[in-house]
């Protein structure tokens, strides 16, 4: 049997079980069964299908936003701060300033972004994990060149947009 029969019929009886999980195959592309929508992730380079392993959505704020495409950290201040955190670590201060206003690199802040699919969480989280043709490269887990692999976790990713929206009037969310 091929792969994809296999996967299939796995899927399938799973679901006749009541076991089924909603959630995205390991490709990435929405389960058969599935009760939930999940929205379709392009690369910002060529507009691609953009595959990341269901498996790292694996917080409530990551399954909400490959579901709906909404960031639930918007406007929670922890998270805010704890995206801060990361935008400091991976060096996004060097090429896009301090509060993200731009400095080498495009302002995030908007309106008038470099790609306009940034004004959405949705475009902002597929530049920010596959990265761009301008210069700045995928800070995506496991897309950095790094052993062990390295790089933001799509939970991580939404804390970040969650801090560039904090100093912008545009949510993303809308």
């Amino acid at each position: 049997m091929n792969k994809h029969l296999f996967l299939v019929a796995l899927i399938s009886m799973l679901a006749a079980c009541g076991q089924g999980s909603g959630s995205k195959s390991a490709d990435g592309s929405a389960s058969a069964g599935s009760d939930v929508k999940m929205i379709d992730l392009v690369t910002t380079q060529d507009g691609s299908a953009l595959k990341i392993d269901a498996k790292l959505f694996d917080t409530p704020a990551a399954k909400e936003f490959i579901a709906t495409g909404k960031n639930p950290y918007i406007g929670v201040e922890a998270e805010i701060q704890a995206g801060k955190k990361k935008f400091n670590l991976y060096s996004c201060v060097a090429c896009h300033g301090g509060r993200a206003e731009g400095a080498v690199g495009p302002s995030l802040q908007g309106p008038n972004f470099k790609y306009a699919k940034n004004a959405t969480n949705k475009g902002m989280f597929e530049t920010i994990w596959h990265g761009t043709n301008g210069g700045m490269g995928a800070k995506g887990f496991g897309l950095m060149q790094a052993d062990p692999p390295d790089g933001l976790k799509p939970d991580e990713v939404l804390k970040v947009i969650a801090w560039i929206r904090s100093n912008s009037a545009i949510t993303g969310n809308e």
